[in-house]
């Protein structure tokens, strides 16, 4: 099987984005056997939506079974799999190329919102299960991560079988110069996660969406609360 896995540049002045980071960092350990392809987007809602831009042309140039994006949410936890993406661009800071729409669709005609097709619940529970915190979200802003993450469902709307969806981050505990300790990992008390965690909750989700067959949990999630 083929999966992308996608992260984002750095934007709103920051040096780094943990999100490319973690996506390396994934990638630098990937075993196989499944095909892994990745890739740093732009933070650019025109970029990330069009036909034409690198985001769409992944999914035509690579037609992958398991498509994971990820993106850096300020100030979280935890690791948010997001189960849903709403129709809507609303920003607040101007995107990389100086983009900043608002009340505006992601993609015209389009309905209100999208889920992902990832086993979302199965995917957090084994991520807290690997030690790391990780929780199911429903909201995932109005910002570029949930205009990629409505693009992506919008174009496989017709392609039955991938599984896709998107993951929020934290930030890095190697970027913010942090330090985490045991207890808060287990707790997610710290708003940033080793640069390890990040890239192993990535690869767990990857490999719970690979083992999709034995479908997904069907308990109540813990919310990890709202996105803003």
């Amino acid at each position: 099987m083929k999966v992308l896995v996608t992260g984002f540049e750095p934007f709103g002045g920051d040096a780094v984005n943990s999100s490319a980071d973690a996506v390396a960092a994934l990638a630098e350990g990937w075993a196989g056997p499944d095909e892994l392809v990745t890739a740093v987007l732009p933070v650019a809602f025109d970029q990330v939506r069009s036909a034409d831009g690198p985001l769409l042309r992944l999914l035509d140039e690579h037609a992958p079974d398991v498509v994971v994006a990820a993106g850096l949410a300020d100030g979280i936890t935890q690791i948010r799999i997001e189960r849903v993406a709403i129709n809507l661009m609303d920003a607040r800071i101007p995107d990389n190329d100086g983009g900043q729409p608002v009340d505006a669709p992601v993609a015209d005609g389009g309905p209100l919102a999208r889920f992902a097709t990832l086993p979302v619940k199965a995917a957090a529970a084994a991520v807290r299960e690997a030690g790391i915190p990780a929780g199911v979200s429903y909201s995932a802003g109005t910002y570029v991560c949930n205009a990629s993450f409505y693009a992506v469902q919008h174009a496989l709307a017709e392609r039955p079988g991938v599984l896709s969806g998107f993951v929020h981050v934290p930030r890095s505990t190697e970027e913010v110069g942090g330090t985490v300790s045991a207890s808060a990992l287990a707790d997610g008390g710290e708003p940033h996660l080793p640069l390890e965690a990040l890239a192993r909750a990535l690869a767990v989700v990857v490999r719970t969406a690979l083992a999709a067959a034995r479908g997904d949990v069907t308990e109540p999630a813990a919310p990890a609360g709202a996105m803003y």
